[in-house]
């Protein structure tokens, strides 16, 4: 069970040679119905006591959290990483108080190496996001802790692991082809609700080990420590210090730090590349060009005769082919080198939508067009949710660590 759990973090983020900070530059602000703006037009960062004051999660003690943990216990331990470690713990339901070990809600916590990878700032955004936003396929951050140099973040339990995990590592059954179709939908309404929301998100570190799966492998996004806020106004993109995943980071950001939706976009097909190949983005045990998946795989996306040779083989043939070929094509739009060439991510969701239940998508498609149902305020889904009535179903799990992007 615990090697099933387990989830190696893959703290890859990738930083460009203009600066040695892990972390985001600002943190704008998220609230829709008080918006404050300096002469730029630009959201005013929240400051660290406005985001820290969230009423949608709870500032938990060091000790409630060792409590949870038992004392964070090498038996609790869920996984390891650059950033320091996940522990499994227990609070109760009602009143977030620590219980006993199997009683009570399993919660996931965080706790951050003084001296890791994951600097205060991107421990703050993560927190400024997650303490706004909620939907059902982002993970569901339940409180923190600051204290001294202590800082650890509790998430709700999520007992699938990473699609990683699924994908790459020995001992779990291999995943079917519904459930991958299933995966890559979740998570693509994950990032559909980020970048159609009236104030958009990019997440900017998409990939595998970032993608949580519930009991029924439900997909949900986490880890929102380099999420920015979109370009406001006539502006075009945000620009950024380069951070991302190698093997996963859009061309154009890459060589630019020109940063858009339609980054996140190129990820999404690196991560659905993945799923219909069972490869990593970047696998150095391979030779030549097929230690680069996109590399490798392009020629053969766009060919009916020829995608089945890049199908994981592990799927032994069992898959639709007309699905395996709409899907391959998606992917295929979603790498494409040209960032205005690529989908956005709501008709991403919907021609996954059609894969996933064909009969249905032709159904509704003869009724009104289908909306993502992005246009809800970050603010007021958090307001009808209180921490105290959530259900135990999400907490993010570490991830194996990824080789560093290099310029």
């Amino acid at each position: 069970m615990v090697n099933f759990l387990l989830l190696m973090l893959g703290a890859s983020r990738v930083v460009s040679k203009t600066g040695n900070s892990s972390a985001p530059d600002s943190l704008p602000i998220l609230s829709y119905s008080s918006e404050k703006s300096n002469s730029e037009g630009l959201p005013t960062p929240r400051s660290e006591g406005e985001i820290l004051s969230s009423p949608n999660l709870k500032a938990f003690s060091f000790n409630e959290l060792k409590n949870a943990t038992r004392n964070f216990r090498p038996d609790s331990l869920l996984g390891e990483g650059g950033f320091g470690y996940v522990f499994k713990g227990w609070i109760d339901e009602q009143t977030l108080s620590a219980a006993k070990p199997g009683s009570g809600m399993v919660i996931a916590v965080k706790k951050l190496k003084p001296e890791g990878f994951q600097g205060h700032k991107e421990w703050l955004t993560e927190v400024n996001y997650l303490g706004q936003l909620y939907h059902p396929n982002l993970v569901k951050l339940i409180g923190y802790c600051l204290e001294g140099e202590n800082r650890l973040l509790v998430y709700e339990f999520m007992p699938k692991g990473s699609l990683e995990n699924h994908l790459f590592r020995r001992g779990p059954q291999p995943l079917s082809w519904a459930i991958r179709i299933k995966v890559a939908t979740g998570a693509a309404r994950g990032l559909s609700f980020l970048h159609e929301s009236e104030s958009q998100v990019i997440y900017r570190d998409f990939k595998a080990s970032n993608i949580l799966l519930d009991v029924e492998f439900n997909a949900k996004l986490s880890d929102f420590g380099l999420a920015k806020d979109g370009p406001t106004g006539d502006r075009t993109h945000v620009s950024t210090q380069v951070m991302g995943t190698h093997g996963y980071a859009a061309p154009e950001y890459v060589a630019t730090g020109r940063l858009t939706a339609k980054s996140d976009v190129y990820s999404f097909g690196v991560a659905l590349l993945e799923l219909l190949t069972g490869r990593r983005a970047v696998d150095k045990s391979k030779v030549g060009m097929e230690q680069n998946l996109v590399d490798w795989a392009k020629p053969y996306l766009g060919d009916k005769r020829k995608v089945f040779r890049i199908m994981d083989s592990r799927l032994e043939g069992q898959y639709p082919h007309k699905g395996a070929y709409m899907a391959a094509t998606l992917a295929l739009q979603c790498l494409s080198v040209e960032a205005k060439a690529r989908p956005r991510m709501s008709e991403v969701l919907a021609t996954l939508e059609q894969i996933q239940s064909p009969k249905e998508a032709t159904k509704n498609s003869l009724h009104e067009p289908q909306r993502v149902p992005n246009t809800v305020h970050r603010s007021s889904l958090r307001r009808h949710r209180s921490p105290l009535h959530m259900t135990p179903s999400a907490s993010p799990l570490p991830s194996r660590r990824q080789p560093q992007l290099v310029h």
